[in-house]
């Protein structure tokens, strides 16, 4: 069993919040991630469990201080699980030359050009090597699983479920870039992570997988208008279009004044923890 060490935790509406580290088998370097326990966990319950994939520059702890999200967690009895957005101190030549790439910047998949392969796993990192620390060291109630997440987050969650059919029960986004083969954000990473071929970038662009047959669960979406990154990175309304040619089941909510932070992410997550909370219980 992978032995977690425990940085902190902190009692929180009647749960715990925690920070931990542990040797990444899949990163191949210490990897950090946190976890809110409800009270119902801490009772003995075995509870669903929601990971939540940060954006550009955060971390394991930006979701927990920031979206005010063990509340609501709390009333509804779900763990909040917070992975970090990339492999960290890698020592790698140029991860930390740009804040859109590199250290902080994974955008979730796992890369196979050099030097990024070697460490930038974290597709593998999420999808395999996770759920089997949820479930070696936490109250997880095994096959109840979600997925949200914020801008290359966002993505993360949308790409994730669409390439993993059946994992997570449940999926939601705000502010996803959500085409990112058609923005300067995702053109930068496809390009350094995975190569030119642009049929390896179509795998890891939602817009596509949709195009492509993919399907997943029905969707909750947030997406602010004042939001200074939607023309040009986020791309949402080419989701939209790809979700209805489709048929993929999609809730879309714009909101007037709300622009790309956490600001806006704590005024709907408790929404998204609901979405969450009743696709889980069944």
């Amino acid at each position: 069993m992978t032995v977690l060490e425990t940085l902190s935790e902190h009692g929180a509406f009647g749960g715990v919040q925690g920070f931990y580290r542990h040797a990444s088998t899949a990163i191949g370097l210490p990897m950090k991630f946190g976890v809110y326990r409800p009270p119902q966990a801490l009772a003995g319950a075995r509870v669903p469990a929601l990971v939540w994939l940060a954006g550009l520059t955060c971390t394991e702890e930006t979701f927990a201080i920031k979206a005010g999200a063990q509340r609501a967690a709390a009333d509804l009895g779900l763990m909040l699980v917070t992975p970090d957005t990339s492999p960290r101190d890698t020592g790698t030549a140029g991860a930390d030359a740009s804040w859109d790439f590199g250290h902080g910047a994974g955008f979730y998949l796992d890369a196979t050009q050099a030097p990024w392969a070697a460490r930038w796993r974290m597709e593998s990192y999420v999808t395999l090597e996770l759920p089997e620390l949820l479930a070696a060291h936490f109250p997880w109630q095994r096959e109840r699983l979600g997925l949200f997440g914020h801008s290359m987050g966002g993505h993360g969650a949308l790409t994730l479920a669409l390439r993993h059919p059946g994992m997570f029960a449940s999926v939601s986004a705000f502010a996803p870039v959500a085409a990112p083969m058609q923005c300067p954000w995702g053109v930068k990473a496809f390009t350094n992570y995975l190569g030119a071929d642009r049929s390896a970038w179509a795998a890891h662009d939602a817009t596509e997988l949709l195009r492509s047959g993919a399907r997943a669960p029905a969707l909750l979406v947030d997406q602010g208008l004042a939001d200074k990154f939607l023309d040009e990175q986020l791309k949402i309304d080419a989701f939209e279009a790809a979700c209805r040619e489709a048929g993929q089941p999609l809730t879309l909510r714009r909101h007037a004044g709300y622009d790309h932070g956490y600001f806006f992410i704590a005024s709907f997550v408790e929404d998204h923890l609901r979405f969450h909370a009743r696709a889980l219980a069944t």
